[in-house]
């Protein structure tokens, strides 16, 4: 039976010591490398808070998110609802990451070519542009006037979930393509949030926020690489946001695109530490202990900053987020008091189309013009049917959508909307699954040459 510890020509191990921990961790692993698994438990929380805010016990579960949580010292006071510390506090990580995402795909991705890059770019202007405008065009003048940057966003995990139900059968330039489509809509939403949603803007406190911007871009020009010290100074920058009247998620944004994606520790200069790590005497005597242990916290060191700060971040933060940030999002945000009479509320009627007509309208049509005049380009790969079909998926809102609703609706309003949502994002997954899977089961090659030109 061969060992788990592989040796080299003298006998040494070349692989870390297997222990118990590690046979667990290996699946964990493995499933956190499926990203389409987040849109699957997002769903699952949905429901849950679904059925729980149609139960007897939904008076119980619809308040506990309204629990204030805060800090009182004498008339100072600063506190949230635990559903606003949810989406404002906790939202701001999910931001970030976002931002990492869109940097880490314009420096070392698919957007490094600027005209591979306007193609999403376009697509996602368009699908927050006509969509919106839809909406208006039903809601103008109406009570729900206020609620059009709801139908602008697109969610990146039920996307990129309903994408993984094809597997190999579509191609892979439509999943980077959607993935763009969604990060660049995010970006926009969040923008959307900050300018129109936000409460009357204090430029004097927003001043020092940019004072807080600066000092994160010289401690990153001093060679300052603690995490803990960087996220301790984006909280403070959060909190003056906060208080300027802008919303404090685009903290999120801003220090997501300012992280470098520059390596400290180049691979050659790694591989040169290991080595004069591999060739260390035995450490039997006192002097060659520490020169032993001072030997492996420069490895530790160097294994670590051979990753670039986006890598790394992207690394920590992506299973927090999507595990445990967006599926607490949608448990705290997802509880509607569902009425059939409801559905042919205008609001819900407006913010369906907005979502099921306007975004691949949207998609569509800018991707088209974009192409047309020679802006983008669009992969060979990736024909007209597949980029409609990813239009049809670009209107599951959900996550983002929600988190808009609950900034632009009263409460007398955000049942009707939340409907609108939900539907929308069911009728657009079934839809858009479906033109996928006709184009995987009848021809990549008649269906493209039909839409191909």
């Amino acid at each position: 039976m061969k060992s788990d510890n592989q040796l080299n020509d003298r006998g040494h191990p070349t692989q870390l010591p297997k222990e118990l921990i590690d046979w667990l961790a290996r699946p964990v692993k493995r499933f956190l490398r499926i990203e389409a698994a987040v849109g699957w438990i997002l769903l699952l929380f949905t429901i849950v808070a679904l059925v729980l805010s149609n139960s007897p016990w939904s008076h119980i579960f619809m308040a506990i998110w309204e629990i204030p949580i805060g800090i009182h010292i004498g008339s100072l006071e600063f506190s949230r609802s635990l559903r606003e510390w949810i989406n404002e506090a906790l939202m701001t990580l999910f931001f970030f990451l976002i931002a990492l995402e869109l940097k880490r795909e314009m420096v070392l991705g698919e957007l490094r070519n600027p005209r591979m890059a306007a193609l999403p770019i376009a697509a996602a202007l368009g699908g927050m542009l006509v969509p919106a405008t839809i909406y208006l065009m039903l809601q103008l003048g109406q009570p729900g006037q206020n609620g059009w940057g709801t139908v602008m966003a697109t969610d990146t995990a039920f996307v990129i979930g309903c994408l993984a139900l094809l597997g190999s059968r579509i191609p892979q330039s439509l999943r980077i393509f959607m993935l763009s489509v969604a990060i660049v809509d995010d970006i926009g939403a969040i923008l959307v949030v900050s300018i129109g949603y936000g409460s009357r803007i204090h430029w004097e406190i927003l001043a020092l926020s940019a004072i807080g911007v600066v000092i994160v871009r010289v401690m990153a020009l001093l060679g300052i690489r603690s995490i803990t010290l960087y996220f301790l100074i984006g909280g403070i920058i959060w909190l003056i946001i906060d208080a300027s009247g802008v919303h404090a998620t685009i903290t999120g944004i801003i220090l997501g695109l300012m992280t470098p994606t520059v390596k400290w520790i180049t691979d050659k200069h790694l591989h040169t530490i290991l080595d004069s790590v591999g060739v260390m005497p035995e450490a039997n005597h006192k002097k060659n202990a520490t020169t032993h242990r001072m030997a492996l916290r420069t490895a530790e060191a160097a294994a670590r900053e051979a990753l670039s700060p986006v890598e790394r971040l992207e690394t920590l933060l992506h299973p927090w987020v999507g595990f445990v940030i967006m599926p607490l999002f949608a448990f705290a945000n997802a509880g509607v008091l569902i009425n059939i009479t409801d559905f042919g509320n205008s609001i819900t009627i407006a913010v369906f189309l907005g979502f099921t007509l306007g975004k691949p309208i949207g998609v569509f049509i800018f991707s088209w013009i974009a192409v047309l005049t020679g802006i983008a380009l669009r992969p060979a790969n990736l024909s007209w049917l597949l980029l409609l079909a990813g239009g049809f998926l670009a209107g599951i809102g959900f996550t983002m959508a929600l988190f808009i609703a609950n900034l632009a609706f009263s409460p007398t309003l955000i049942n009707s909307a939340k409907l609108g949502i939900f539907s929308a994002s069911l009728f657009s997954a079934i839809l858009g699954i479906s033109l996928l899977s006709l184009w995987a089961v009848f021809g990549k090659n008649k269906l493209n040459n039909s839409m191909d030109y």
